[in-house]
């Protein structure tokens, strides 16, 4: 115990529906521990989760558009020649990329203080 950083403890009393705002406010942020939590509270006032997972969709279609790219490229590459069936692909690719940078952005919450 002497070893550790925070050595000052607090001790509060919370009734149970005070109790039962911060469990849930402490689950919301993901945080994983609640001292770290409450010590964020302290210092900075709030607390909020931002949720990645569009940008993780994002990527992956992004992987799988430039992989489609790749595939095209080197087809081109290997027949020195251009096909309007290559072609169309490529402009549907760019599409898939702008239909999803629009999805994505269009579902960011705004933040507002």
């Amino acid at each position: 115990m002497t070893n550790r950083i925070r050595q000052n403890e607090l001790k509060i009393y919370l009734s149970d529906e005070e109790q039962y705002i911060l469990d849930k406010k402490w689950q919301l942020s993901r945080m994983k521990s609640k001292s770290s939590f409450i010590r964020h509270l302290i210092l900075y006032g709030y607390v909020y989760h931002v949720d990645y997972e569009h940008l993780r969709e994002y990527n992956t279609n992004l992987s799988r558009i430039s992989n489609s790219l790749n595939q095209i490229a080197k087809r081109i590459n290997t027949t020195g020649s251009v096909y309007d069936a290559d072609v169309k692909e490529v402009k549907e690719l760019m599409n898939q990329v702008w239909r999803s940078q629009k999805s994505m952005l269009s579902g960011q919450p705004s933040i507002k203080q």
